[in-house]
């Protein structure tokens, strides 16, 4: 199955329109006095025009070697045959003198992707590569590096997830692209299926051309192919790719909504969408086919483990379709725990029999972090690790907001509710800093009732795996590691402290197994999108309660879009999280700084979590 034919026709116009580079449309020529059987196999090779409309990306460097990629595009998908693109990859970005070069063969099997595992290479090295064909303009010339070995003073990595093309112009990777980073670490949602005018539309997405193509929801190979060539047209994430390697794994909107082992909150077999497994298999096939990823015969492993010398040892793990128990789902499956009687609900979540990891992913992560001798253990996943534990009521008004906007009610409905929050945010504050709502003494034993039943506010994370990560933070913990957690997904922006169970399963340690950073971000919509923050309701108030409900919460941004810039050092790991003045627009962005910073300090990690600015 290939793309549409016209959406690669309109790609090829708009490309070569834009000045991409002549692209060359060789004539047929007939040599003077040739015989018929000669013109025969002349006409027989007319050639199509080429061209490199999706850049070039690199990714999951080594020490000694690099995945390089691009895609070449026929006029007519459909029917052309066999490409021969040739590779090179050079020391000087001239490309003068090539270290590394060869040709490879794509087709419409690969949606004429190519990619090359270039090995042999020097460890800590920056290369230059490019792609070339004889009836086709050359490729932009791509940078990338391979890991340092040894002893290693410092690495940076830009943290990012959740790109969805219609709510936003992707700003995000126009500032990675010019970033300190050596490696992008893309923690998932590359791209997202909803249909024209679903989840991210905003008011500016038709102006700004970027509605989502095809226009339906996305489920067969060709659709998945065809919402990767849209999203690799984007001249920011071309630049993003052009200047660095990355890291990626998936999150569930590469293939559906709340996705899982066996199925997916918006799969609807009912509604033509067919059997789950098929699309779950397309889903992956074109993941591989369009990212810089180094993919094995089983493509549902992404499970992969990156050694940066002494400094870090980084895996990159699938919580969310390998080996997913599905979700629980708080409302249908325990509405009783909302009024209060939550034994059921805990009990589920703290089940032995519910998994992110599955025991074979398990086993090696928590093998090679026990084997590590690397200053810095860092997981780079999907979901929120830490606990972010609300009060119940406030979890409910939450949800009865989201889905009152979901569902168009009134205007005078949702600012009712919004107003409802605002004040329940303000009283249980209040109760938490020891008093009642009304400031008018000790708060009583009912108000603290309040902030006492507690609930996840995101069943999704790990927060509804409570057994597993409570077996992960444990062996961090024993192991006297530094555990750095990487998260995406939320849309928002989190620190937190890392802190396991004591042996009673139900109080926490002092013991820090390690802290979390999770990045906003590059387009998605946030808490912004439900709490319509503004000056009399400003995001800063709403980050400022919720902070001093959830205990080992230290920083949370709920408004603005970006990503982080994780240093580690030996001696140190600091978190900056980028954020961007605006994605409505590419003029004037401006970008704000928020960093915090955490010391190795082995056993306890004892050495708080510190905002630095």
């Amino acid at each position: 199955m290939t793309i549409k034919t016209d959406l690669t026709r309109r790609s090829f116009i708009k490309t070569a329109a834009a000045g991409a580079g002549a692209v060359a449309v060789p004539m047929t020529m007939t040599g003077c006095g040739a015989d018929d059987n000669d013109s025969d196999n002349d006409n027989n090779k007319k050639s199509e025009a080429l061209v490199f409309a999706h850049g070039v990306a690199s990714g999951d460097p080594l020490a000694d070697r690099v995945i390089i990629w691009t895609r070449i595009t026929p006029e007519n998908t459909s029917s052309a045959s066999d490409v021969d693109v040739d590779w090179a990859v050079s020391t000087t970005s001239d490309m003068s003198n090539p270290l590394k070069s060869g040709t490879i063969t794509t087709n419409s099997a690969k949606d004429f992707t190519v990619k090359v595992d270039v090995t042999e290479l020097l460890a800590g090295t920056t290369y230059y590569y490019q792609f070339t064909n004889a009836n086709a303009a050359p490729s932009i010339v791509g940078t990338t590096k391979t890991l340092p070995e040894g002893n290693v003073s410092s690495i940076t990595l830009a943290v990012c997830s959740c790109a969805n093309y219609p709510a936003g112009y992707f700003n995000v990777y126009n500032e990675i692209a010019k970033s300190s980073a050596d490696i992008v670490l893309h923690l998932g949602d590359y791209i997202y299926e909803y249909a024209v005018g679903e989840y991210g539309t905003t008011a500016n997405t038709i102006d700004q051309g970027r509605n989502h193509s095809p226009a339906k929801e996305v489920w067969t190979l060709a659709d998945y192919r065809q919402r990767y060539a849209q999203y690799r047209q984007d001249s920011m994430l071309q630049a993003a790719h052009k200047a660095k390697p990355f890291i990626c794994v998936w999150d569930d909107h590469e293939l559906a909504n709340d996705s899982y082992k066996n199925g997916a909150q918006n799969h609807n077999e009912d509604q033509g969408e067919g059997a789950f497994t098929d699309r779950r298999s397309a889903a992956f096939q074109a993941y591989h086919e369009w990212l810089p990823i180094r993919s094995g015969n089983d493509l549902s492993d992404i499970y992969r483990q990156f050694e940066i010398g002494d400094l870090v040892n980084l895996q990159m793990m699938d919580t969310r379709h390998i080996a997913r128990t599905k979700p629980i789902d708080l409302n249908g499956d325990f509405p009783e725990a909302l009024e209060g009687d939550t034994a059921a609900f805990i009990a589920e979540i703290g089940s032995t029999d519910r998994t992110l990891l599955g025991s074979q992913q398990f086993n090696a992560v928590t093998s090679n972090m026990t084997n590590s001798s690397a200053t810095w253990q860092v997981f780079g996943q999907q979901v929120l690790m830490g606990r972010i534990l609300v009060p119940s009521e406030l979890l409910v008004a939450l949800g009865t907001l989201q889905f009152v906007i979901e569902e168009k009610y009134s205007e005078a409905t949702i600012t009712a509710l919004q107003n409802g929050i605002k004040t329940k945010l303000t009283e249980l504050a209040t109760i938490k800093a020891g008093y009642t709502p009304a400031m008018d003494g000790p708060a009583t034993e009912d108000d603290l009732k309040r902030i006492a039943s507690v609930a996840p506010y995101n069943l999704d994370s790990w927060d509804g795996y409570a057994y597993e990560r409570e077996r992960l933070l444990g062996a961090a913990a024993n192991g006297n590691k530094n555990l750095v957690v990487l998260a995406g997904d939320t849309h928002n922006a989190w620190a937190s402290d890392l802190r396991p169970l004591n042996s009673d399963g139900i109080t926490v340690s002092d013991v820090r197994a390690g802290v979390e950073f999770a990045t906003s971000s590059v387009s998605s919509p946030g808490f912004d999108e439900y709490l319509t923050f503004d000056d009399n309701n400003p995001a800063s108030a709403f980050e400022g309660v919720v902070t001093s409900l959830v205990d080992d919460l230290k920083f949370m941004d709920a408004s603005r879009r970006g990503f982080m810039l994780v240093t580690f050092t030996p001696e140190k790991a600091t978190s900056e999280w980028k954020f961007l003045s605006t994605i409505q627009s590419t003029a004037d962005v401006t970008v704000d700084t928020v960093t915090f910073e955490v010391a190795a300090s082995g056993a306890t990690m004892a050495d708080k979590l510190v905002k630095v600015s």
